[in-house]
């Protein structure tokens, strides 16, 4: 095991050759360099921007089974996915929750005829699907999900239990039926945790955000740190090219010209509505909208999360959530629960990224198959590998890193050593399985500093890891944060100083939930921003460009217009 904090490796410059650099840090690069560097593989993993930032960072947050490929036939991907999500919800307890989710079915038969043409692979809108055809599809997705099975069958309710358990439904649901998926509560914070466990479990591989791929240059990658300007001359004997929906710009970087990826994007909203919070009960609810797209809303955060879109884009550099979006998803929202009115200023939060998809020239972008694949090059100059990852997402992200892993450890002529397929990841490892356990790891959270409400937090937050959090903040002259005090001074130097912060969004965005939260004010911000100058030693000017990126931001890509105006220096 490494005796270094990473903290400290991540401040080194990176060497000057690496068997393996993995270009982009989002979920599937993530995945790998955890792989890799459990095998004894030394890798630099760089992204141009922060740790799971892009689409990693735009998901339903939803660690699921896949019942929707059902439809299409893609029985393969259901079964690593229901396996996968098995797995998660055992090795990451700490972020991977159960969640009950209930499907409303308008009818007893409708689409039958539909869901057999889409199982041939013929194109067919499936808007309205019955009882029978949920009961069917369900009884096989239980099937599927039977390997590490850690949650209940599904079941059916007809119309007067589902009257009783959702009296705001509308009237034409005439059933519904329950299943149990997973959620992940924060799922950038599990993608800095692969990375934090990859250095921990190899010295020699290394991990730096905000270094970005500029070109090659005789067989050699140059990387430009964003921050500080340096530029980097890194030999690789392999190159994967994980940068999602950026793959096409990498590979061209690169000098390859290829078109990998027709990316969509998806746009998410969190909604500030107590009625309808309290009625989904704790569940989600998951549904065919009128148009035939899935739609879906459940808590979050004390909030409700709605999803979602699917449009084709060109150009990853520009998403956003538009006002459309938003007016479209508030639509469907209110063909499940017609009596509870969502104002605009009730969606305290939005979000989107760009599914990193195959290109593809279906007319219907929900058709675009979720699965992944790897497409191999080579890199002009040293005819090195470069393996582009193509597709993926976040529940399958384990199975699809041990498959890229197995490539490259072919390529490198090395054996497996060990798999990543029963291996707690980060705060995850010895979580509580048992109320006396969660009980005595509170305890000693408590021991090293914090009292019993504030062990219970930091609990939730990190895992296992928080009683190196709690001792950190007992070392030091802690307070609450009065702006937020949910958070303390303290804390937010701790993910400074040891998790790969390198601008201010990185902490408010994603290191943390307060943005996500729908709680990023102004002041909260300056209040952060003041801790990097404790903690990074950033002088006035350096903090007050930090604010600005953060206005920037919270305005142009999330829509908190109510505490920032674009260009605002928070």
């Amino acid at each position: 095991m490494a005796s270094a904090d990473p903290a400290l490796r991540r401040a080194r410059a990176p060497a000057a050759r690496y068997p393996v650099v993995i270009v982009g840090a989002g979920i599937n690069g993530a995945g790998l360099f955890r792989d890799l560097s459990l095998q004894g593989v030394d890798c630099l993993i760089a992204d141009a921007n922060d740790v799971c930032a892009g689409a990693s960072a735009g998901p339903s947050r939803l660690i699921h089974g896949g019942i929707k490929y059902l439809e299409t036939g893609e029985f393969r991907l259901v079964a690593q996915s229901t396996l996968e999500r098995n797995l998660l919800l055992k090795n990451a307890p700490h972020y991977v929750k159960p969640i009950e989710t209930v499907l409303p079915i308008p009818s007893w038969f409708g689409g039958i005829v539909p869901s057999i043409l889409r199982f041939l692979g013929r194109p067919a809108k499936l808007k309205d699907r019955g009882v029978l055809i949920t009961k069917a599809g369900l009884a096989m997705f239980d099937w599927f999900g039977r390997r590490h099975r850690v949650m209940p069958r599904h079941g059916v309710a007809l119309h007067a239990r589902t009257r009783a358990d959702f009296p705001d439904m509308a009237d034409n649901i005439v059933a519904t039926a329950t299943y149990y998926d997973a959620r992940i509560t924060h799922a950038e914070r599990l993608g800095l945790e692969l990375l934090l466990d990859g250095m921990e479990a190899n010295p020699g591989s290394l991990a730096v955000n905000h270094l970005a791929l500029e070109g090659a240059e005789g067989g050699a990658l140059l990387l430009r740190d964003t921050v500080g300007g340096a530029l980097h001359r890194v030999e690789a004997g392999i190159v994967v090219n994980a940068a999602g929906a950026w793959i096409d710009g990498a590979n061209e970087a690169l000098g390859l010209p290829t078109r990998y990826i027709g990316g969509n994007k998806g746009s998410h909203l969190l909604v500030d509505n107590p009625r309808l919070l309290h009625a989904l009960g704790g569940r989600m609810v998951y549904f065919g909208a009128a148009d035939g797209r899935v739609a879906l809303l459940y808590p979050f955060m004390g909030l409700v999360l709605v999803g979602s879109t699917d449009i084709p884009v060109t150009d990853p550099d520009e998403v956003r959530c538009t006002p459309e979006e938003r007016d479209y998803m508030i639509g469907t929202v209110r063909e499940i629960f017609p009596h509870i009115p969502i104002k605009p200023d009730e969606v305290v939060y939005t979000y989107c990224g760009v599914r990193p998809l195959p290109r593809s020239d279906a007319s219907d972008p929900g058709s675009v198959s979720r699965d992944h694949s790897i497409r191999t090059d080579r890199l002009p100059g040293s005819g090195a590998p470069v393996h582009s990852l193509i597709g993926g997402k976040w529940t399958t992200f384990r199975g699809f890193a041990a498959e890229a892993a197995d490539l490259v450890l072919k390529d490198l002529g090395r054996p497996r050593r060990l798999s990543t397929e029963l291996m707690p990841i980060g705060g995850g490892r010895d979580y509580p399985a048992t109320a006396d356990e969660r009980r005595a790891l509170l305890a000693a959270i408590a021991r090293a500093g914090a009292s019993p409400a504030r062990a219970e937090t930091l609990l939730e937050r990190y895992g296992t890891r928080a009683g190196a959090v709690a001792r950190w903040c007992a070392d030091r002259q802690d307070a609450p944060l009065p702006a937020l005090p949910a958070y303390t001074r303290a804390e937010l130097g701790y993910m400074m100083e040891n998790e790969m912060v390198g601008r201010l969004t990185d902490l408010l965005f994603r290191r943390t939930d307060i943005a996500l939260s729908g709680r990023l004010t102004p002041e909260v911000a300056r209040a952060a921003a003041a801790v990097g100058g404790d903690v990074l030693g950033w002088d006035a000017a350096r903090q007050a460009d930090e604010l600005r990126r953060v206005g920037e931001r919270a305005a142009a890509f999330h829509g908190m217009d109510r505490a920032f105006a674009p260009g605002e220096a928070a």
